[in-house]
């Protein structure tokens, strides 16, 4: 049940509750970090937010706004921004790792040595490392040791960065292989909009985060080549089914799959106008060129890169991810993308659940 009133003002309330009582550290600036610092940030809880470019911290704090990424909403003075990794880790009883996945496991080589050997560790990226093809907890424990994988908690989940600082009802979920540490995030980052539910399966929550970043582009793609709504509900449908498969090898739990950070979160990564990914999609769709397009984002896009990924991930798996495999091709190997459409329709028939 929701807890406000029948009309919606932008800002956020303060957490039901809050047993994090040392200041609180979010490494990344950009829309998604920034949303959750505010989020995270009220009378009794100092947030450090860290960038990695002097420049950027400094316009921050002046500013007191994220204009670079996050423009519209203001940052409290419970929010400290920062380039410095030492002053926004020290104490810090909270990290809330806020990257892009290509930058993910060198940033936290060095800030290791600054984070508490009991911080709380919430991954919020959604994406698979380039070459290794680990999932962030995996980047964490090679990075901070395997005690970490007990305070480590992926947080994922149907959210668009503005309709968080709109303070807009959104549901998330907190899944670690703690129950202890899942609840504690869960406690942290609750609101009276902002509704967060705990699960044990971190592995299912990151592959669902991922994976449908790049189901996203295809979506995309089909709205730029004016399929329509069969189209788009197919690509979805089939989309959720190459996932499950690849999330099942890899020991995910198939109902987090069917949940938010599942098919909630693909559904939304599909459909939403505010999808960075799906409108990659669309231009490609259009017939522009991917360069073109990403200039023109302005923001990272994880599913380009997570491709790549999520394909090499299937090959080593000996898993059948068509529409994975095509948007890779389209985006890596320059097939063009009514090709791809193309060779998707053309494969051969089968039974649905094959």
């Amino acid at each position: 049940m929701w807890l406000f009133g029948s009309q919606l003002t932008p800002g956020l309330c303060r957490p039901i509750v809050g047993s994090i009582m040392k200041p609180l550290a979010v490494l990344g600036a950009g829309a998604w970090g920034t949303a959750l610092a505010r989020v995270l940030a009220t009378d009794d809880a100092e947030v450090r937010l860290w960038t990695w470019q002097s420049e950027h911290a400094e316009r921050m704090r002046e500013m007191r706004e994220n204009r670079d990424f996050f423009p519209g909403f203001s940052l409290s003075d419970r929010i400290l921004p920062t380039a410095d990794l030492a002053t926004a880790l020290q104490g810090a009883g909270l990290v809330v790792l806020v990257l892009p996945s290509h930058a993910f496991a060198a940033t936290l080589k060095l800030a290791a040595a600054h984070i508490a050997s009991d911080a709380l560790l919430v991954s919020a990226t959604k994406g698979i490392e380039e070459g290794t093809l680990r999932l962030m907890s995996e980047v964490v424990t090679d990075q901070l040791g395997l005690d970490s994988a007990q305070r480590f908690v992926a947080l994922s989940g149907p959210s668009f960065a503005k309709e968080v600082g709109l303070g807009m009802p959104t549901n998330l979920v907190a899944a670690s292989r703690s129950p202890e540490a899942a609840a504690e995030a869960q406690r942290a980052f609750s609101t009276e909009r902002l509704r967060v539910y705990t699960s044990d399966d971190p592995v299912g929550v990151q592959l669902g985060g991922a994976l449908k970043n790049v189901i996203a582009i295809a979506a995309g793609a089909c709205d730029g080549f004016g399929f329509g709504d069969n189209a788009r509900a197919a690509l979805i449908t089939r989309g959720i089914a190459e996932i499950s498969r690849l999330g099942s090898r890899l020991g995910a739990h198939p109902l987090t799959l069917a949940g938010l950070a599942g098919v909630g979160d693909l559904v939304l990564t599909c459909t939403g106008e505010l999808s960075r990914n799906r409108t990659v999609g669309i231009g490609l769709g259009r017939g522009e060129k991917l360069a073109d397009v990403l200039a023109g984002l302005g923001h990272v896009a994880e599913g380009v890169i997570t491709a790549k990924s999520a394909y090499d991930l299937a090959c080593r798996c000996d898993v059948d991810m068509p529409i994975t495999t095509e948007v890779y091709r389209v985006l890596h190997e320059g097939k063009p993308a009514r090709d791809g459409v193309r060779d998707l329709v053309a494969r051969p028939l089968r039974a649905e659940r094959d």
